[in-house]
């Protein structure tokens, strides 16, 4: 009798280990996009209300049933085959999510501490107060902050290993000496980014960060892995996510030249202002401006007081961007066509077009940039304007594709802010048909803080002239620009979406021949998730 109730407890044990692995794996997942934040994903926790509601209420009823029918055994029984079916249902976002689940070292490194925590509060329960099943409640619910606290474990690890490998690319780095070109920007920097790179890889080996990494580990992590003594350029986006978090970037990476495309509202609640989002950008041209190197950035940057110091203190090493008075290259105009961008400039006492095959005026101005940052990094003018002409089209970043269906979809999905935003929207006037709707999908833009309401109740005006039929997921996070648009546009279609996935469906039965679709940002799980625990 002892085995067999050993047995059973031990299979009880094992199950209720299953669930919580399958189930840290889920929260495990949002913890990843949060950024391994605690700060973050508690409050995400309680916003959305994703703690586990199905497992508990089974619990009770298992409960209930023992105090009016079943004996102990039974009880037990009940439960065991109660994590043995939840831990089936569970979904694996390494699997099914739009942006999967990525087990990192670090990633196991959490996954591991929390899942002992949970065993350490099973075994607690299990053993010392068997009798109480309505406890096993505890462990059930204690199994997303097992992450936080496993994470606060691993720190003093973590912290050793981003340290050993923060060494080794600033080392190789100095060993190998490529120059080292910093992009930053609330907005734009990838683009520039991909679009710089692109005219540097014609005129000499170079290296880029890829997509949008732009952390200290990920940019490491490239220089560690990519980085070869062939390269004479290192383009390195960089990302702010609060004072000093350029500055730091800095130390790991010494700029020779920086490129900052502008201060905007994107990120805006890290930062409650933007005059600590332009200081903090400016960290970057402070880091170069230290080693004597180039400063390229965009005139509207110069309405903060922190820019216009640095300019009067380093103006000789600054160039500055714009169509404004003052600029040291100067647009004269953009154009946008079906062929792509076409940008006037005056640099250095002649005019020049830039033609790239891009879309939106707002690229107008990263083109602009990065003529600019290869100018003085001494690239012939008659190159620079050359390779533009080559531009590939930035993936998720206004690409325009032609779909089978006929419609034609232009795949903003990598924007959230609102300069590119209104960009995007002239441009489905651009592949605007006469028997065609232009349709907007999109869940609207993120952490603009205190700025939310106002920057979507803007767009959802703008959207009224640009847009015939409007699908906006997740409505309720965006009722202000919905509103909005509904205001400018009385006779336009509001398609509400509840999910990406719904506007995908949707788009599959009704857009077709003539239509023009705008993908403008596409929400990672973090904020489209609501877990159904």
């Amino acid at each position: 009798m002892s085995l067999l109730i050993l047995v059973f407890w031990l299979s009880l044990f094992l199950a209720f280990g299953w669930f919580a692995l399958r189930r840290l794996m889920s929260y495990l997942h949002i913890f990843q996009q949060e950024e391994y934040d605690g700060g973050r994903f508690v409050p995400w926790l309680v916003r959305t209300g994703s703690v586990d509601r199905k497992l508990t209420l089974a619990v009770i009823l298992i409960v209930a049933v023992r105090l009016f029918v079943a004996g102990p055994i039974a009880s037990r029984v009940a439960l065991l085959v109660a994590f043995v079916v939840f831990a089936l249902l569970e979904k694996d976002p390494r699997k099914r999510a739009k942006k999967r689940l990525v087990l990192t070292t670090r990633a196991r490194r959490i996954l591991v501490l929390a899942f002992g925590l949970a065993i350490v509060e099973a075994a607690i329960v299990s053993l010392l107060l068997p009798q109480f099943v309505i406890l096993w409640l505890l462990p059930i619910q204690l199994i997303p902050l097992n992450l936080v606290l496993g994470n606060l474990m691993a720190q003093p690890i973590e912290a050793r290993v981003q340290r050993g490998f923060w060494q080794e690319a600033h080392d190789k780095l100095g060993a190998l000496k490529p120059t080292v070109i910093g992009i930053t920007g609330s907005f734009g920097k990838t683009s520039a980014k991909h679009i710089l790179g692109h005219v540097l890889e014609l005129h000499a080996p170079t290296l880029l960060t890829p997509g949008s990494v732009n952390t200290p580990m990920g940019i490491a992590r490239v220089v560690r892995e990519q980085l070869t003594g062939q390269h004479r350029y290192f383009v390195c986006e960089m990302g702010a996510y609060g004072p000093g978090s350029i500055e730091r970037l800095c130390r790991l990476a010494p700029p020779d030249i920086a490129v900052i495309t502008a201060v905007g509202y994107a990120h805006y609640e890290r930062f409650k202002s933007l005059d600590t989002v332009a200081q903090t950008k400016l960290e970057l041209a402070e880091a170069v401006a230290a080693r004597g190197g180039r400063i390229v950035l965009a005139q509207p940057i110069l309405q903060f007081e922190a820019a216009r110091a640095f300019v009067a203190r380093h103006g000789a090493l600054t160039t500055v961007v714009g169509a404004g008075e003052g600029a040291d290259l100067t647009v004269l105009a953009i154009r946008q066509t079906a062929e792509g961008l076409e940008v006037d400039i005056a640099w250095q006492g002649e005019q020049y077009t830039i033609r790239a095959p891009l879309f939106g005026e707002h690229h107008g101005m990263n083109a602009a940039l990065s003529f600019a940052a290869a100018a003085v990094m001494g690239v012939p003018i008659e190159n620079i304007l050359l390779a533009l002409r080559t531009t590939p089209q930035i993936k998720h970043r206004l690409e325009v594709k032609h779909e089978p269906s006929g419609a034609v979809l232009i795949d903003d999905a990598y924007n959230s802010n609102p300069v590119g935003f209104a960009g995007a929207l002239a441009v489905l006037d651009l592949f605007r048909t006469p028997a065609g709707r232009r349709i907007l999908v999109t869940p609207g833009m993120v952490e603009l803080g205190a700025a939310h309401e106002a920057e979507h109740a803007r767009i959802g005006a703008l959207a009224g002239a640009h847009v015939d039929v409007l699908l906006p997921v997740l409505p309720a996070r965006i009722e202000g620009m919905i509103a909005a648009y509904r205001a400018a546009n009385p006779a336009g279609v509001v398609q509400p979406c509840d999910s990406f996935a719904l506007a995908q469906a949707w788009l599959r039965a009704n857009a077709g021949m003539g239509d023009v679709v705008l993908l403008e940002n596409d929400l990672p799980d973090l904020y489209e998730a609501k877990l159904s625990l």
